[in-house]
C-alpha cells in the first residue's frame, strides 16, 4: 500500500531528536509539508529541516515550550505563516525526571505533568480550534483533522519509580479518548500511539549490551524497537488507510504490555 501525505500540513511537537525526529521525517517522506517543533535545541531540529528540504520536502523548525498556553499559539501562528492551514497534529513532546516517589520533588512532579498532558491537552486544543477554520478536502483527506497522541506502554503498566511518568500517560489516554468522543462527529480522528522499548540516542546504555539482553526478556517479540517502527504507525494514522480509526491506542511495543512475566504462570 502507497501512503501519501501530498498536500497536508503535519505539526510535530519535540521533533527535534528520537521519536518526534522520525515521525517528521516519516511524514516528510509520505510527503506532508512539516513543522519541526523543539524546545531547548535549534540546531538538530534546522539540521532536519533542511535535510528535508534538500530532499525536495517541506519543512521548518520552530521553536516552542508546549507546557506554556502563550507559546504554543505562537508555534500554532507560525505554522499557519508557514504553510497556511493544518491538517496533522503529533503531540509527541515529553520528558521524564525520575525518583522513588518518596523523594520526588514537587517541581519534578510538575514539569513532567506540565509537558507530558497539559502540554498535549494544549496542542490539541489549539489544533481543534484550527480545524474549524478549515474545509475539509475530501481529495487530499477523509478526516477535516487528526490529532496523534503519543502515549507510552506505560498508560496501562506501572512502573515504579517513574510516578509522575506513568501518571502523565495514564493522563493522555484518557485525555485521547475523551477528546476522541467528543469532536468525531466533527470528522475529526484521534489517536494515540504507545511505544514500548524503542532504540534513540537517549536511551542508548538501556538498549545494548547487557542491558539489552535484560531488556529483551520484556519483549516477546525478541528485539528492541527502531524510530521507524512508531514513524510507520504515525504515518498511517496519519494517512486515509486508518480512516475508520478513532479513540484508539495502537502499541508498538513488540509484546511488551502484555506483561510476559507471566508467560510461565508467573
Amino acid at each position: 500500500m502507497q501512503i501519501s501525505l501530498k498536500g497536508q500540513v503535519a505539526l510535530v511537537t519535540g521533533a527535534s531528536s528520537g521519536l518526534g525526529a522520525g515521525a517528521a521525517q516519516g511524514l516528510a517522506d509520505a510527503g506532508a509539508a512539516v513543522v519541526i517543533n523543539y524546545h531547548s535545541q535549534p540546531e538538530p531540529a534546522e539540521k532536519l529541516a533542511e535535510q528535508i528540504r534538500a530532499a525536495g520536502g517541506q519543512a521548518v523548525a520552530v521553536g516552542a515550550d508546549v507546557s506554556r498556553e502563550d507559546e504554543v499559539e505562537k508555534l500554532f501562528a507560525e505554522t499557519l505563516k508557514a504553510f497556511g492551514r493544518l491538517d496533522i497534529l503529533i503531540a509527541n513532546s515529553g520528558l521524564q525526571k525520575d525518583s522513588p516517589i518518596a523523594e520526588m520533588t514537587l517541581e519534578d512532579w510538575n514539569t513532567v505533568i506540565n509537558v507530558n498532558l497539559t502540554g498535549q491537552f494544549l496542542c490539541a486544543r489549539a489544533a481543534l480550534r484550527q480545524f474549524a477554520r478549515q474545509e475539509i478536502r475530501p481529495e487530499v483527506s477523509l478526516a477535516l483533522g487528526k490529532i496523534i497522541h503519543m502515549s507510552s506502554v506505560h498508560q496501562v503498566i506501572p512502573w515504579a519509580g517513574h510516578v509522575n511518568y506513568a501518571a502523565s500517560k495514564g493522563g493522555v489516554n484518557l485525555l485521547m479518548r475523551s477528546i476522541a468522543q467528543e469532536v468525531g462527529e466533527q470528522r475529526i480522528r484521534v489517536n494515540s500511539i504507545a511505544p514500548g522499548a524503542i532504540r534513540t540516542a537517549i536511551n542508548t546504555k538501556a538498549t545494548s549490551g547487557d542491558a539489552e539482553k535484560k531488556l529483551l526478556e520484556l519483549i516477546p517479540y525478541g528485539r528492541v524497537g527502531e524510530a521507524e517502527d512508531v514513524a510507520n504507525a504515525v504515518v498511517w494514522l496519519a494517512s486515509d488507510a486508518s480512516d475508520y480509526v478513532h479513540g484508539t491506542t495502537l502499541f508498538i511495543d513488540g509484546g511488551m504490555s502484555l506483561y510476559p512475566e507471566f508467560r510461565n504462570n508467573g
